[in-house]
């Protein structure tokens, strides 16, 4: 349903207001939903769309989660969510692949990598070069030094099928989506949110999730964001080569000798493409207005990605065979924003996932429910506090 085809007598009541359907919002409105609330999401765009940060086919799902090990919990909770929802839809939405994470023992990866491990009891294996080069043969230019973690849990969730799966069965549970609707204030009343509409229609609720990706900063201006443009790239090799299939090249993350880390995965059946990126770092990407984003895709943005595949993954070709210009919202310390900005009990907001976000998408969707009903979540997540930057 597009929000022009809606009555304005649909549009007057709802207990919760979901503004952004990617996964976070997506995963949100379908445990709002479960519980029975009633609940109506609102996206800009339609379902599963290119515009945001949710799209890309592919993303790494791992809970040796080395941007921070209270973030490991989360992962775990996530993983059980999503075998829920696959449950719940019959989809299959997380392919255990295992996942790599490669470099110096005492680089930012590798390191972090093992300090989540250790802390939270991780099954993980380590594997030197010479066991690396076995297990992963596409892998080239192994610097001394360097090792690889394995996640044998981990692997690839799939962005696009996840958000149909979920806002399906939020609505299966109840809940209403309006899409084709772009949202462009949310203001607190007496009794409630009124969220106004770029058509001039108002939704009123008790209170509103804002889970607006990339625009989440433009609805909550008060919150320190920063959006990022990121090229994501496609690689075919010129001749087919099992060393850059799935089973022989699983989802990964590899840290360079002077700081670069490149990350990707191997072909999917019935794939003849790579999904091979390169990770920013602060270096490399632009930070833009989503309102004016060029989506064009350049070579001078694969130029230094290209340079490091040709000995780092050698054998893919010097330029991809495709490559889109994805957006994500990032905070000045990396980390999630989940919570009640100020205490205003009419407003949860989720976003700022800083580029490692997705594989937490269903657990935040619980977080998320779990905060709109007064209840403390099920672990710690003080370090996304919205507040923590004042």
């Amino acid at each position: 349903m597009s929000g022009a085809d809606l009555a304005a007598a649909d549009i007057a009541a709802a207990d919760i207001a979901v503004v952004g359907l990617g996964a976070w919002g997506a995963s949100a409105l379908w445990q709002l939903a479960r519980r029975g609330l009633r609940v109506v999401g609102v996206e800009r765009y339609g379902l599963a769309n290119l515009n945001g940060s949710s799209s890309g086919e592919s993303r790494m799902f791992r809970t040796a989660c080395l941007e921070h090990p209270g973030l490991v919990p989360l992962a775990r909770r996530s993983r059980e969510l999503w075998q829920r929802l696959e449950r719940e839809t019959g989809t299959r939405l997380l392919e255990p692949t295992g996942a790599m994470l490669i470099g110096p023992e005492d680089g930012r990866i590798v390191d972090g990598a093992l300090r989540a491990a250790r802390a939270h009891g991780l099954d993980i294996e380590v594997l030197g070069q010479d066991a690396l080069r076995r297990r992963s043969p596409a892998h080239d230019g192994l610097a001394p030094g360097h090792i690889a973690v394995v996640e044998p849990a981990g692997g690839l969730t799939l962005p696009e099928r996840t958000i149909r799966a979920a806002v399906g069965a939020a609505r299966a549970a109840g809940a209403r989506v309006l899409t084709g609707t772009r949202v462009t204030a949310v203001e607190f009343t007496g009794s409630g949110v009124a969220v106004h509409t770029a058509a001039g229609r108002v939704l009123r609720a008790g209170q509103a999730v804002v889970t607006a990706g990339p625009w989440l900063g433009r609805l909550v201006p008060d919150l320190p964001l920063e959006v990022v443009r990121m090229p994501t790239t496609w690689f075919t090799p010129a001749v087919p080569d099992e060393r850059f299939t799935l089973g022989r090249l699983p989802v990964f993350m590899r840290e360079l000798d002077g700081g670069d880390v490149i990350w990707g995965h191997g072909t999917l059946p019935g794939r003849t493409e790579l999904k091979l990126g390169l990770e920013d770092g602060g270096r490399h990407f632009r930070i833009v207005d989503p309102e004016t984003l060029d989506r064009s895709v350049p070579p001078a943005d694969w130029a230094v990605l290209s340079r490091h595949l040709a000995w780092a993954v050698p054998g893919v070709g010097p330029a991809p065979s495709r490559a889109t210009a994805n957006i994500y919202a990032r905070t000045p310390d990396g980390q999630f924003v989940i919570g009640r900005p100020r205490g205003n009990p009419r407003l949860v907001v989720a976003g700022g996932c800083s580029s490692h976000g997705f594989k937490h998408a269903t657990g935040v969707g619980e977080v998320v429910a779990d905060l709109v009903q007064g209840k403390e979540p099920a672990f710690p997540l003080g370090f996304t506090d919205p507040d923590r930057f004042e």
